[in-house]
């Protein structure tokens, strides 16, 4: 299947207007192959059909299916290893300190995907923290996905994706095998609310978060929606909180509201003082 032109161009406007991803001339051969499923799925049997009826004013389930197809999903369990490490080491036993009095922790993936990162999270509380489980903690795990997001609430992955960063002791612990898939527990499933969020939106009706990890997200935005976003997230962080990115991101030329806390391999952020207290507009 291979879009023209300006095929090529509509699609990349309409994600872009729609969810602020950045699909340049590079991506064009990723927007072919992953539109080609939509289309079968539409019985649609040419970009051109696919586009005239993504101009009808009534096709939004089709534009958030197309919108859909262009997220990227890739992730496993604890990705990385080193944000748990840090998360294990540093932040939970610094918020068991400083949260004492009213014993709550809210943490928010920003970016969710199938549900790896926040589940992945929770074992790390659960495992290695037992002293909180009197304590009130949420985890809220959002993504622009309905598809990735059923997934996630579902709790259900295949041998493979399980395979990817659990060792048989967390396997065994913290899922059921059902058939040829696995299912995360109630004790982890009940840490977790999954909610549909689109970043470049207004974030309405979250609370304020002591850990935000917004991991390998950033880097499919411009600056101008970085900023945007990082705005945004400033405000929903409690003024001693943390902000955790993905390994290859940085907000060098994005912003300046935030510094980075040296002595770790964790793209790890804080709020610097004067937005802290106020201000940050």
């Amino acid at each position: 299947m291979v879009f023209s032109t300006d095929e090529f161009k509509f699609i990349a406007d309409m994600v872009y207007k729609q969810a602020a991803i950045v699909l340049d001339e590079k991506k064009k051969y990723l927007v072919e192959a992953r539109l080609s499923k939509v289309m079968n799925d539409e019985f649609l049997w040419s970009p051109n059909e696919l586009i005239t009826k993504l101009q009808d004013s009534a096709s939004t389930k089709l534009r958030a299916k197309v919108v859909d197809a262009m997220t990227i999903n890739e992730t496993s369990f604890f990705r990385d290893g080193h944000p748990y490490e840090e998360l294990r080491q540093s932040l939970i036993p610094t918020l068991i300190k400083t949260r004492a009095a009213e014993k709550q922790i809210n943490i928010w993936c920003a970016a969710g995907s199938t549900g790896q990162e926040p589940y992945s999270i929770a074992m790390t509380l659960r495992q290695h923290f037992p002293e909180l489980a009197a304590w009130r903690i949420k985890i809220i795990a959002s993504d622009i996905s309905d598809r990735v997001l059923e997934q996630a609430r579902s709790g259900r992955y295949s041998q493979l994706e399980v395979n990817r960063g659990l060792s048989p002791a967390l396997l065994s612990r913290f899922f059921t095998r059902d058939k040829d898939h696995w299912v995360a527990n109630k004790e982890l499933k009940d840490l977790i609310e999954f909610r549909k969020v689109n970043l470049v939106e207004p974030l309405v009706g979250l609370p304020k978060f002591d850990l935000i990890f917004i991991r390998n997200v950033l880097i499919y935005f411009n600056v101008g929606t970085k900023k945007e976003i990082l705005a945004k997230i400033a405000k929903t962080m409690r003024p001693d909180g943390a902000l955790v990115l993905g390994t290859a991101e940085t907000m060098l030329g994005v912003t300046d509201e935030f510094e980075r806390r040296s002595g770790t391999r964790t793209a790890l952020y804080t709020l610097k003082a004067q937005c802290a207290a106020g201000g940050v507009s």
